[in-house]
């Protein structure tokens, strides 16, 4: 299983998105497409990035009734991504079904299925706000084990969820002889601005913590010399070398 420092391309438009993906001379950054972009620019936009050499994360989440999420997946899997992803909240059947949709849409375009991940708890998400807001009674770690223990059971290759969880997943899915991916946005650098995060790391403590892939976007799309800040990332995350 590879690691790598995924860019989050949080922009609203196609002209903005490939205008930062320039900056990059010579190189193809992974990348990661959310709603923002997709919901501006669409699925040509995905279809142009991947042409141009890109790995694509396509960040949609779906979470609905299990028949809506494979039939949304098929469309998705013919796209060339790399990655796809669902809520863990769906549930198992949600899941398969994504699954099941998701390997049909590829084998119809002829192209490699993506990888299919399920989201466990928003970054954003702290305990209190578990608690009161979402009614959930288990700690945090008690609810993304269980909601990574499902993804796994409905054939998912992994989930995402903060560095601060991606030990713990590592360490159990390790222990019954599982390959099982952790991708972990809510990345920040020491003394950076955490924003709307609430469960965060730096790079450095991210790959400690045995992240198999990191999220990162405001740091590096917001930052004055982005492919400075990514290359940061990069030997953070990937090298033994100092922080830089």
């Amino acid at each position: 299983m590879g690691k790598d420092v995924i860019i989050a391309c949080d922009f609203s438009s196609k002209e903005d998105t490939l205008n930062f993906l320039d900056k990059f001379t010579g190189r193809k950054p992974f990348v990661k497409i959310g709603m923002e972009l997709f919901y501006a620019a669409g699925p040509e936009m995905v279809r142009q990035i991947v042409a141009r050499g890109h790995k694509v994360f396509l960040d949609l989440k779906l979470h609905d009734i299990p028949n809506t999420v494979k039939k949304a997946m098929a469309n998705l899997g013919g796209l060339g991504v790399y990655m796809c992803n669902v809520h863990a909240a769906g549930g198992v059947k949600m899941m398969a079904a994504a699954k099941e949709g998701l390997l049909a849409g590829a084998e119809k375009a002829g192209s490699e299925p993506p990888m299919l991940i399920a989201v466990t708890q928003l970054t954003s998400t702290d305990d209190d706000m578990l608690k009161n807001e979402l009614l959930i009674g288990a700690s945090m770690n008690d609810t993304i084990l269980k909601y990574a223990e499902n993804a796994a059971e409905a054939g998912l290759d992994g989930v995402v969820c903060s560095p601060l969880e991606a030990g713990m997943i590592s360490d159990h899915f390790d222990k019954l002889g599982k390959e099982f991916m952790t991708v972990t946005p809510g990345i920040r650098f020491a003394g950076g601005s955490v924003d709307d995060q609430k469960r965060i790391t730096t790079p450095r403590q991210a790959r400690e913590r045995g992240s198999d892939y990191i999220v990162v976007g405001r740091p590096i799309t917001a930052a004055a010399d982005p492919v400075a800040a990514y290359d940061k990332c990069v030997n953070d995350f990937l090298t033994d070398n100092e922080e830089m």
